[in-house]
């Protein structure tokens, strides 16, 4: 009786004692899809459970890796948010037991500004959807000082799915290059991180074998992440992403911050902060090489970075040979006292909008060997000549003789000249150090009262137009070379003649306010405009900050020191399935001082747990009915409690459709909602027409091709190879032959169907029609459905055309809802569980298509 009161007494003290504790909160906000939160140390304290709330998640628990203290004070920071509201809350856990915590005002997160031609075609480049939260089945792993060289993950390398377990950051990298890996990849970078034991000539560098279903981040946690003394070098790659990320006293043989190097496409490159390199061996390289150089690289966006006192900002194209195909955007850039190189363009087609050249000291954007610059929108203050083409106007003018002397001036290395089209920029002389000097085409009245004006039809900085979709004349030529500009800017398939951009002043403004890391990053410098404006020398201060730079962090609460353990020994804890498909088990091991482990979200929604006590493991399983998070934690009598969050996610593979679902590899290669596509790409370009098409692109069937996908009801199959091709292709494993070049197979059953090698070939085009679609003259425009998303019942708009049909789907492909008698103009939804769903409306007039949301 004595033992169970004074245990009654213990209890009561340690319930005491954890709930007079309490959590002070301290500065907390939303930023670019991320927000964060810091607050005081708690006495007694052996780690803090943080949450989050907002847009439809509801106290999902942040990863201990985004937990750091600073040792007056602890912050966190939440990824991965889609724009919206949301509260962070902070729970100290004392003694194992999580005491009662304090949540934030509601914070405002923002989006991302996902414009630019690494968009183009509907690629969303690196791990995050276009909403900012992660892909389907991304794999999110954390990259620390502690972390760097021994952290290991198995990659899949070959076509039959078998995995090798790599060791280190740049060694998985080197697994994913393999070209066999489609999951999303996101890297999390914590802290200050110098360099690794294993790097290419002092480079990270990414690849991935410029397969289309990968995707790669690489990003920065919080406002501290830097790349110290390292680059990251880019090739052969596509579907690239890095951002918030500090890149200071870069050593590497290539000598880049961020360094594009061949091959590669869809990449975007924003929020990071660009300081000195390590001085170079050339006499241009004091400051370091480039700071963001782009070659042999298209359909790329470089965005909202800050550049500070860059020697040279950025290349874009070195030897590349042709004006085709390449294309990039730079956009709320801020150029900070940045020397030159703004970008400085050989070949390429550049969309330059909405930048901020803040007191640049020698040039702002410069054109050669063919480029077309669409420079617009942009705020040049007190910036030395804001556009230059090469061997002409203010390139080729001296400042002591006061005129024009090509014989000792140019900027270019004497490089053939390119065209620039000027659209409503702001030339601001502000304290008017700089001489700055613009002169426009064919201008009798310069604004900037431009001394030595000469022949402004020949030695031009840049042709000025009137409107911004003015085509510019191909009378207007470059004085050497005699290159025209090519008004990609027109183009109604490009995005830059339909985009709308923000007047040059608000773009300023923001590009002040959100450029660089999170916050601005933790690098402060104020430049003395005087001074620095005009100057282009290296600033002994702030290179004496960088290199001396050491960070604030003291420890991440995931590597905090802990008699205890606890491992996801399955490697499996997050996965995705579809509708009443099993998960993989999910294996749990805990040890050292941990006695146990504590489990919250689980049982729910069709998934238990198992303890194994002597084994010391706890095992999930089961077949789950509805997407589910969950969090496992250590208990004992000693050390800091370990927690690791997962999550199950129920119905996101592709959804079926019930249209005629089409694929063109010329315009998608191998990117598809509908189909999933595993192969090679030819290199070579092949000619078909089908359909109206001109098709370039296709694909390689060998062995290794495997095209698979679903349908819900009876369908043509057509299949366009090459021309010649008359021999076998098999589908569903039998042998079909396809004549000229054509295969069409009808009466197609629903279900799961498979494309694969009969004999050697080429695959231009696929096209799946449903039998009810074969005459259908259904105007699809017409059929609208509402409320969506939807709570009980869903209303269909057909114009008068007669309802005959209505099935739901989900998004596995499962029949959920047949309504084959609809009154009125009516369905009722209310049974339905909350997700996604595919609605297919039959009416007199034929089938159409439509996602909705079920709340």
């Amino acid at each position: 009786m004595n033992k169970i009161k004074l245990l009654y007494v213990f209890l009561l003290l340690a319930f005491t004692q954890v709930t007079g504790q309490s959590v002070t909160l301290g500065e907390s906000g939303g930023w670019l899809e991320t927000a964060y939160v810091k607050w005081q140390p708690v006495e007694g304290a052996g780690r803090y459970n943080v949450y989050y709330s907002g847009e439809g998640v509801v106290n999902k628990k942040v990863d201990d890796y985004l937990i750091r203290s600073y040792g007056s004070y602890f912050r966190a920071d939440v990824l991965g948010l889609k724009a919206g509201s949301y509260t962070i809350s902070v729970s100290p856990v004392i003694g194992g037991v999580e005491a009662p915590g304090a949540t934030t005002s509601t914070l405002t997160v923002l989006p991302h500004d996902r414009n630019g031609f690494a968009f183009a075609n509907g690629r969303v480049p690196g791990g995050y959807k276009a909403d900012g939260t992660p892909k389907d089945n991304a794999v999110i792993i954390y990259i620390t000082q502690n972390s760097k060289n021994n952290v290991t993950f198995d990659v899949v390398t070959n076509n039959k799915g078998n995995t090798t377990n790599y060791v280190g950051f740049q060694n998985i990298i080197s697994g994913i290059k393999k070209g066999y890996e489609n999951r999303p990849f996101i890297f999390r970078l914590v802290g200050n991180i110098t360099d690794f034991a294993t790097m290419e000539g002092g480079d990270i560098v990414l690849e991935n074998k410029n397969n289309t279903n990968s995707h790669i981040t690489v990003e920065g946690v919080g406002n501290d992440a830097t790349a110290n003394g390292w680059g990251i070098r880019v090739k052969n790659a596509t579907n690239i992403q890095i951002n918030n990320l500090g890149f200071l006293n870069c050593d590497s043989s290539e000598g880049d911050n961020i360094g594009m190097q061949q091959n590669n496409t869809h990449i975007w490159a924003h929020n990071n902060d660009l300081f000195y390199g390590n001085a170079g061996s050339d006499a241009d390289q004091i400051k370091g090489d480039g700071a963001l150089d782009n070659k042999g690289t298209t359909f790329a966006t470089y965005a909202y970075n800050h550049f500070w006192d860059s020697g040279k900002g950025s290349l874009l194209g070195l030897s590349e040979g042709s004006n085709a195909g390449l294309y990039v955007t730079y956009h709320h850039n801020w150029f900070d006292h940045s020397d030159s190189r703004h970008p400085r363009v050989r070949y390429y087609s550049a969309h330059i909008y909405n930048n901020y050249f803040d007191g640049v000291s020698k040039y702002g954007s410069g054109s050669t060997l063919g480029s077309s610059l669409f420079v617009e929108n942009n705020y040049f203050r007190n910036s030395k000549n804001p556009m230059m083409i090469s061997m002409q106007g203010t390139d080729v003018w001296s400042p002591s003789k006061q005129m024009n002397d090509p014989g000792n001036q140019g900027t270019f290395s004497g490089e053939n000249g390119g065209m620039i089209k000027a659209f409503n920029n702001v030339i601001d002389t502000d304290i008017a150090t700089n001489s700055m000097r613009f002169v426009a085409y064919g201008d009798p009245n310069p604004e900037f009262n431009i001394p030595g004006k000469i022949s402004s039809t020949v030695d031009f900085d840049a042709y000025l137009a009137t409107t911004r979709g003015e085509e510019v004349p191909n009378t207007v030529k470059s004085f050497r070379g005699a290159n025209t500009y090519n008004n990609f800017d027109t183009d109604a398939d490009l995005y830059v003649k339909n985009l709308v951009v923000e007047d040059p002043t608000v773009a300023r403004d923001k590009v002040k306010v959100y450029a660089g890391r999170v916050q601005g990053g933790d690098i402060k410098w104020a430049f003395d405009n005087l001074i620095d404006d005009k100057s282009y020398a290296v600033i002994p201060a702030l290179k004496a900050l960088l290199t001396g730079y050491g960070t604030s962090l003291v420890y991440i609460q995931a590597e905090a020191p802990s008699s205890q353990t606890l491992v996801n020994t399955s490697g499996n804890k997050d996965q995705t399935v579809a509708e009443n498909v099993a998960i993989a088990p999910i294996v749990f091991t805990w040890g050292g001082d941990a006695t146990d482990v504590a489990i919250t979200g689980l049982p729910a929604n069709g998934l238990t747990v198992t303890k194994n006590a002597s084994a010391k493991t706890a095992t999930i399983t089961g077949t789950p009915t509805a997407s589910t998070a969950y969090s496992v934690t250590t208990t004992g009598g000693s050390g800091a409690s370990i927690s690791i969050s997962g999550s199950v996610t129920v119905g996101t593979t592709p959804p079926p459709a019930s249209g005629g679902e089409i694929h063109n590899f010329t315009t998608s290669e191998k990117v598809s909602t509908f189909y999933s596509i595993t192969g090679n790409m030819n290199s070579t370009n092949g000619s078909q027409t089908y359909d109206g098409n001109t098709l370039t692109r296709r694909i390689k069937i060998e062995s290794s091709t495997n095209i698979s996908y679903t349908t819900t009801e009876e369908s043509t199959l057509t299949l366009v190879f090459d021309a010649d091709f008359s021999k076998k292709i098999k589908f569903n494993g039998e042998n079909y032959t396809a004549t000229n070049g054509v295969l069409v197979i009808p009466n197609v059953p629903a279900g799961t169907h498979a494309i694969t090698k009969g004999d050697t070939t080429n695959l231009f085009y696929i096209k799946t029609v449903y039998a009810n679609m074969a005459t259908s003259d259904i105007n699809k425009a017409q059929v609208s459905v509402y409320p969506n998303p939807v709570s009980d019942v869903l209303r269909i708009n057909t114009a008068g055309q007669k309802i005959l049909n209505v099935k739901v789907y989900s998004f596995a492909g499962n029949v959920v809802k047949n309504i084959t008698e609809v009154k009125g103009d009516s369905v009722d939804l209310r049974n339905l569980n909350t997700g996604n769903y595919i609605v297919t409306i039959t009416t007199d007039k034929g089938t159409v298509t439509k996602k909705i949301i079920k709340k």
